[in-house]
Formats: structure tokens, sequence, C-alpha cells
């Protein structure tokens, strides 16, 4: 198992090279890595024990997979299969394919990485393979936004490498388990570039431009699997040590309470997809035991609605409600829609029950509220008006396919946990879902407010990474 781990992992970047001398093979190839990684992540479903591994030597890079690492995986997969589906008919280049194969590659290489240094080199090559594909249309807004993704992100990861060093030097080693020994100032700079490369709490607030303002099917590779990288070092680091899981779960909380409170008056579909993913990365990391299977089930909605979004008639929602979609439209949308809000018969509702169980006595209430902030923010896109006619031409059938894979995954992991349907946890779900709906209808709706969009701004982002830094060193001197 540990050659075909390796294997495995060498693949999507021997792929992606391989495109460049051989374009004419582009989608065969980026088709077969994302369906061996999907192989492999259930493979590693149906193994008792994880796999560990450790290259070089004590120092050096050491892997585990486990079944977290596999709901990641699979979601990387999943996720990537959907890109491809949807681009099937469209004149993407080779160049588009190779850069998202290697994206695939290292983001995979991030969800097994149990040092410091491997996820650094992971985490740094899927910004740039990231980078390339927000510019891809060579734009000069396009060029912008990936320039400005790509100095925030390697300024994080200068933070976080700054932190590595000083974990190294505390504990001869790079291991996540170094950082119980290591001073209060090295756990600020590393969870500071997590927070800040994951789109987390306010030093993520690069993200909601950077989602909305990239392709289509970029969008949904960005807000259904990239930013999890971030985020997946911070839940394992949460369940490694336990001293440091108070500090994630705090930043959860406050970010699933943000991402809402942004959303909830967003005009932008796009955007308020975009501030949604802020808000569900934190409920990710509000519970790192059950990260894995919420990480899984937003990534497939999420995924699914910006390449609905993105083939609405308009962006601007007072436009949608005057210019109804296709029905044919809206039963996809709701259906992401309603997975995300925690309905009954969507996995979106096994996750949120999750959740909501593993949650520790101080997060249920503010947990809840955001709860019901998520049905007010996707009440937005719910209520549109639609009409059974279609004016406009008929969509792909790469939509189609891209869609009904990650719809149809939300349906199918609905039997993972099929133990949380209980009456009570049902009726706790549609009455989640009732009061954010009413809520809407009655209040939000009527309300017109522009939240500032001061702390988006490219001179302010890098000040406010700052200002998190010094909050995360407060905790961590508290903790030592």
């Amino acid at each position: 198992m540990n050659t075909l781990t390796i294997l495995w992992m060498a693949l999507p970047f021997l792929a992606g090279f391989t495109i460049f001398i051989l374009p004419q093979l582009d989608r065969y190839l980026v088709s077969f890595t994302a369906l061996a990684s999907a192989v492999f992540a259930v493979q590693v479903f149906l193994m008792n024990s994880p796999i560990a591994l450790q290259l070089l030597d004590s120092t050096g890079v050491t892997l585990f997979i486990d079944h977290l690492s596999s709901y990641f995986i699979l979601t990387n997969a999943l996720v990537t299969a959907a890109v491809i589906l949807y681009c099937l008919q469209t004149e993407k280049s080779a160049f588009f394919y190779a850069q998202m194969i290697i994206l695939h590659g290292s983001l995979n290489a991030a969800f097994i990485s149990t040092d410091f240094i491997s996820v650094y080199v992971a985490l740094e090559v899927s910004g740039i393979a990231a980078s390339l594909l927000v510019s891809y249309p060579r734009t000069d807004r396009s060029i912008w936004v990936a320039l400005r993704y790509l100095f925030v992100s390697n300024i994080a990861m200068l933070f976080y490498l700054v932190g590595a060093i000083l974990v190294y030097k505390a504990h001869h080693s790079f291991s996540f388990e170094g950082l119980r020994d290591a001073p209060p100032e090295a756990l600020a700079l590393i969870f500071m570039g997590l927070l800040s490369k994951a789109g987390i709490f306010v030093s993520g607030l690069w993200l909601p431009l950077t989602h909305s303002e990239s392709e289509t099917p970029v969008s949904a590779l960005l807000s259904g699997i990239v930013v999890k990288a971030g985020a997946f070092p911070l839940v394992r680091c949460a369940l490694i040590l336990e001293e440091v899981s108070p500090i994630v779960q705090i930043f959860g909380v406050g970010t699933a309470i943000l991402g809402v409170s942004y959303a909830m008056f967003e005009k932008d579909t796009k955007r308020l997809l975009a501030f949604s993913t802020v808000s569900q990365l934190g409920w990710i990391i509000s519970a790192p035991e059950v990260a894995g299977f919420y990480a899984l089930t937003h990534g497939m909605a999420k995924s699914s609605l910006f390449l609905i979004v993105g083939n609405l008639p308009s962006r601007d929602l007072k436009t949608l409600q005057t210019n109804p979609m296709t029905t044919a439209l809206w039963i996809p949308l709701i259906l992401g829609s309603l997975s995300i809000c925690g309905f009954p018969l969507l996995a979106g509702f096994e996750a949120k029950m999750l959740t909501l169980e593993h949650l520790v006595s101080w997060q249920t209430i503010p947990m809840n509220l955001a709860a019901v902030g998520t049905v007010i923010c996707f009440s937005k896109l719910i209520f549109l008006p639609h009409v059974r006619t279609e004016s406009n031409p008929p969509m792909r059938m790469g939509f189609w396919l891209a869609t009904g894979l990650l719809l149809g995954g939300l349906i199918f992991a609905n039997a993972v946990h099929y133990e949380l349907y209980t009456v009570a946890n049902i009726l706790k779900a549609i009455g989640i879902v009732a009061v954010g709906a009413v809520i809407y209808l009655a209040i939000i709706q009527r309300l017109v407010l522009n939240l500032p969009r001061m702390f988006e701004e490219f001179e302010h982002l890098i000040g406010v990474m700052s200002l998190i830094s010094i909050l995360l060193f407060w905790f961590a001197w508290s903790w030592h």
C-alpha cells in the first residue's frame, strides 16, 4: 500500500507535465487522475487502520492518511471531476487542464501531510496553480485579481514559514506535534498563515473578490476544495493537540457568524456564495472531529451552486427577481441551497446535525444562530422566480453531467450517517429552515443595507493579517 500511495501522489504531477508534451491527451489524463483519487479515497475508507509514511529521516516528510484525509481527497476528486465534465464542450486549452491537475495533486499532498514543511510546499504549489487558473482569461481584471490573490497568499505563507522554523528550533522536527513545545509566536505565525490561506475570519476577506471574479469553473474549484487545504492543517492540529483545539473552535464560530453577516445583505449571487464559503469554513473547523464529512458535503453543494449561478441570466439579485430563470436551473439551485441549509434528505442535513452534536456547550447558541443565518442567505436564491419555458439556449451537456455528479453525490452521501435521522433532528432541521425563511421574507427581504468593503481592499488585507497574528499570539501565550 505504501508504494501505491507514492504512485498516487506522483500521478497528478506526472499527468500535468505530460499534458505539456502531449496536449491532445489533456482531458483523458485529468479524468483518469481524478478517478484515481476517488478510488484511492474509497480504498482508505475501507481500511481498518490508517497509512503512515515517514520519508527521509525523523526530520523529513511525514504522511498520514486516515478517514479524515479520505473525506478531503474524495471531495477533491469529485469537485475536479465535475469541473472537467463542465469544461468538456468548452475551448479550454491544455494549459488550463495542466494547471488544474497540478492543483489537484498539490491539494492531495496537503491533505496527507503532517509536517509543516510538506504543508508549506503543497500550499505554495496550490497557490501558484490557482492564481494561474484565476488569470486564465488574460483580461486586465483577471490578472489583477490573480496577482492580488498570489500576493496575499505568499505573504501569509511567509509568516507561516517563520513559525515553522521556530517549531523546528524548539523541537528539532517540523512535525505537527512539535507545536506543543514551540514558543507562542510559532503558533501565532503558523495559524495566521493558515487562517489567511483558508479564507477564515477577517484575515480571509480576500476570498469574496477572488471567488466572485473568477471564471465559473475556477470559482467552483476555489470554493469547493482549494480553500479547504488551508483549513485541513488547522483541523489536524486541533485533533493532535487538544490544547490548541479551543483556539481553532473560537475562530470557527467567529468565521461562521462573520460570513453569514456579510452574505445576508449581499446583492450579487457570486459574492453571496463566496461569503457563504467563509461561513461554511467556520463550520468545518468548529467541530474538528467531524470536519471531513462536512467538508465533503459543502464541497459538492458549493461547487454545484457556483456552476449553476454562473449560468443564470444575471449576477444581480434584483435583476433575477424581475427576470425569472428557467425551472430546469431553479431545481438544482434549490437542491444545492437546501443541502447547505441542512434540510433533510440531503447530505447537508447529516453534516449539520453531526457538527451540532459535536460542539462544546459555549458554541451551541452562536452556531445555531449561524445555521438560521445560512437559511436567510440562501432564501435569496430559493425564493427567486422561475418559469417552465426556456427563452435562453439550452444548457450544455457538460453542465448537466457536472451538476448531476455533485447533486447525486449529495443524495448518495445522505446514507452515510443515516442514524442521525431521528424525529428530534428532523424537526430541528425543519424548524431552522422555517425560521430562517420567515425572517428573510418578513424582514431581510425588505432591508437595504450596504456593508462596508473596507477590509476587503488590497491595502488593508496585510494590516488585518498582522492584527490577527497579535490576537493569536495572545491566545497562544494564554495557552502556554
